[in-house]
């Protein structure tokens, strides 16, 4: 295979051409302008708005990458590891207090309290209690967050025992965001997950008993081997361990996943990736099945109780242009306006911290268009828009000056559009992100996307 074309090749997420089976490229769409836009040279950019004073208008969130897993799942993309020791864990470990040390010192962020703290992965809960208490207790005396509205952390069922749990509890999480993915023993050794459904029924009770102020589980709909009969089921057990929120989102396959690499290598052994009206026919069962259950939409992937109302902080913030300081390696940020990535490999991260650098890799700053167009996208996912918001923030009317896609999306029967509001149908809520590319700038249509 040309290795170029692989580079350059546009992918779902930036094209809106409709596809019916599920090829190799992003779909999720999580930022705008694409990420392939950014660049290294864009750095100077990132240093002048660290040294800009902050914007105590806008919230502040923490975003801390904790990039271990007992085993790589095949349609995984993130930057994570399966082959380090305790060493080179408490290494990283060290660092990233580091990162967020040098952060601390920065104008653009001395002083603020946070809003939110996110721990995502790889598997946060993969670290020992002990590893974590130390990295909280260390990271508060840098920066406040006894008054952040949320505390969410991704856990890995088979990661889990009762004594992690408490930890969880105690260093004050209130989102504990579990990935079950499937409820399948089969479906998860094929797309190789670590844990299995006896672990997660084993973590549940502990769970629930220490009262967390929001269990979110999350789904896959379209995993590799999944049948109708096998997701009914994993929908209604799921509707059976009583969560806060439950969150689907639909296989896709990025570059760098084991499946991708599979399929462009001509060897994927007779491997069958659901289509998209197959996963969109799913997802939409388990929206009705869990509206019968008492759940409402909350999102294009999340349903919550309406008799526990629950709020997604670092969702809602990231979308709508919260700053966000993102650590660890790989990891993704946002301050005013300008978008930057940490480096993305193990050395060069940890060769950057050592010297008291910011492991900066690459950066785009954004115009008030670019500004614009990321939050009415990003919140299009919400099933709804007002448009007096985007009038109010920006002096646009969005309605007038992007009538050509909304008009094309309302004739496709994928939204209606009212005095002051856009709203997604179902139809075109169970495929936003393939619809988003519509208001793209020419010339970030049809590109690569990360």
């Amino acid at each position: 295979m040309d290795e170029n074309l692989e580079v350059t090749k546009p992918e779902p997420a930036t094209t809106r051409n409709e596809a019916r089976e599920t090829e190799v490229g992003s779909v999720f769409v999580s930022n705008y302008p694409p990420y392939s836009f950014w660049s290294e040279e864009n750095l100077p950019t990132v240093e002048n708005v660290l040294k800009s004073p902050p914007n105590i208008d806008t919230d502040l969130g923490l975003y801390l990458h904790i990039p271990f897993c007992r085993k790589r799942c095949k349609f995984c993309y993130f930057r994570v590891y399966v082959d380090k020791n305790s060493s080179e864990i408490e290494t990283y470990l060290d660092l990233l207090v580091k990162e967020v040390e040098l952060y601390s010192q920065v104008e653009a962020v001395k002083g603020r309290p946070l809003k939110f703290v996110y721990f995502g992965g790889g598997t946060p809960s993969y670290i020992s209690s002990k590893h974590l208490e130390q990295l909280v207790a260390r990271l508060k005396s840098m920066m406040s967050w006894e008054s952040a509205q949320e505390v969410a952390f991704e856990c890995e069922p088979g990661t889990l025992t009762q004594s992690k749990l408490q930890t969880i509890r105690e260093i004050g999480v209130t989102r504990l965001s579990l990935g079950v993915e499937n409820l399948n023993d089969t479906v998860l050794v094929e797309n190789g997950r670590a844990h299995s459904t006896k672990e997660i029924y084993r973590v549940i009770p502990w769970i629930h008993d220490l009262e967390f102020d929001q269990l979110n589980i999350d789904l896959i709909a379209g995993m590799v081997g999944e049948t109708w009969e096998s997701w009914k089921d994993t929908v209604k057990r799921t509707i059976d361990l009583d969560p806060d929120s439950i969150t689907v989102y639909q296989m896709e396959l990025p570059f760098n996943t084991v499946y991708s690499k599979e399929i462009l290598g001509n060897d994927n052994s007779g491997m069958q990736v659901a289509n998209w009206k197959t996963k969109r026919e799913w997802h939409n069962f388990a929206f009705e099945q869990f509206e019968s259950a008492d759940y409402r939409i909350s999102s294009a992937y999340t349903m919550v109780k309406k008799t526990k109302p629950s709020h997604f902080v670092y969702r809602d913030a990231v979308w709508h242009s919260s700053d966000l300081l993102g650590t660890g390696v790989a990891s993704f940020s946002h301050v005013n306006g300008v978008h930057f990535q940490n480096l993305t490999d193990w050395k060069s991260y940890i060769d950057s911290l050592d010297t008291n650098r910011l492991p900066l890799g690459r950066a785009l700053a954004t115009n008030k268009s670019e500004k614009l167009v990321r939050e009415m996208i990003l919140q299009l996912k919400l099933g709804r828009i007002k448009t007096t918001y985007f009038l109010e923030k920006f002096g646009v009317n969005i309605l007038e000056e992007f009538a050509s896609g909304y008009n094309r999306l309302r004739d496709e029967g994928m939204l209606t559009l009212a005095e002051d509001q856009v709203i997604l149908t179902r139809k075109g809520l169970l495929q936003v992100d393939q619809l988003l590319p519509e208001f793209y700038d020419m010339k970030y249509r049809n590109s690569r996307y990360t």
